[in-house]
């Protein structure tokens, strides 16, 4: 017979699984299609109201570098899980200590009893979503016959989002990559070339007009607080995808046809080039096209949106608050 002493820690027990990164990619989970089909069912489920999705939390312990820790909560009622993402993002890390400067661990909890489910290596599955949601983008608003792509940026997330890009838009032929050293843009091509062995790798030698003047898909993924993109170099019909903070000079944005966010409400709390745009007066609610789910909703009831041949469109992929 139990003991009282056996009995009441066994009572309060509390058990969950934990995946590591290593699991996660046994499991097959590295798959950039569906992690784009998976983020286009969510954000359909939010405008459902089938998603529950709170403010994030956000710490910034350095204004000038954005050292910060988010939070990020969710809950997906008809799955009955809720979830949140701790998410450390120190741009300074690979110079100053030669580490990553993202970092991520995921913990779900069913929501009958409340209790743990899973802990969860997130820092992979965090990239993964940032260049799904940039791909949904491009589908909305880059144009099918699109074959060139410029990156500003040669780390993680652009890796990531030149994956994710080649599954919406097939037809791409051309990456020129442009990074801070020779060194970052050789490292992404020999990463890449053996995975995308039909796109043509141009590096641009640290310079960004010569990696984005031109191109019909254009994407920053820097840590920088900097206008890198420069509005004479994104051609008409041109795609343009902000991932970062203050990436791009202010008359980007401004001689956009349409600007799309992933939340809106959102940016206009952050620190990026259109929350920057927002604070100073230059930009404002009806200036917005639509939200990207919007354009999910419209596509679902036969109303895709149609990227024209000289319209310049601009994503920021800075606000969302569940998907991440």
């Amino acid at each position: 017979m139990a003991s009282h002493h056996e009995s009441t820690k066994a009572s309060h027990y509390v058990g969950f699984t934990y995946l590591s990164q290593e699991d996660l990619l046994d499991a097959g989970c590295f798959d950039l299609r569906m992690a784009i089909e998976i983020a286009e069912k969510a954000m359909l489920a939010f405008e459902d109201q089938r998603i529950m999705f709170p403010e994030k939390v956000v710490q910034i312990f350095d204004p000038v570098s954005q050292d910060r820790i988010n939070c990020l909560p969710a809950t997906l009622l008809d799955e009955k899980i809720c979830g949140a993402k701790w998410v450390s993002v120190f741009p300074r890390n690979p110079k100053k200590y030669d580490v990553q400067n993202l970092s991520a661990i995921f913990i779900l909890s069913e929501i009958e009893k409340g209790f743990p489910v899973a802990v969860m290596e997130g820092t992979l599955a965090s990239n993964m979503r940032v260049a799904a949601i940039g791909a949904i983008a491009a589908k909305h608003l880059a144009r099918q016959d699109s074959r060139s792509i410029g990156f500003i940026g040669a780390g993680e997330q652009a890796k990531m989002h030149l994956l994710a890009m080649k599954v919406v838009r097939p037809g791409l032929k051309e990456c020129r990559v442009s990074a801070k050293t020779a060194v970052e843009e050789e490292q992404f091509i020999d990463e890449l070339s053996p995975i995308l062995p039909d796109i043509n790798f141009i590096r641009a030698n640290t310079v960004a007009k010569d990696a984005m003047q031109g191109a019909d898909i254009l994407v920053t993924a820097t840590s920088a607080q900097a206008p890198l993109l420069k509005a004479e170099w994104m051609k008409p019909g041109a795609f343009y995808s902000h991932i970062g903070g203050w990436e791009d000079e202010y008359e980007v944005a401004q001689q956009c046809d349409k600007i799309v966010c992933d939340d809106w409400g959102t940016v206009t709390h952050r620190t990026q080039t259109l929350s920057r745009m927002y604070k100073d007066g230059l930009l404002s609610n009806n200036d917005i096209h639509a939200d990207l789910h919007e354009l999910g909703e419209m596509e679902r009831n036969n109303h895709p949106e149609q990227p024209g041949e000289m319209v310049k469109n601009h994503f920021s992929n800075d606000g969302i608050r569940s998907t991440n």
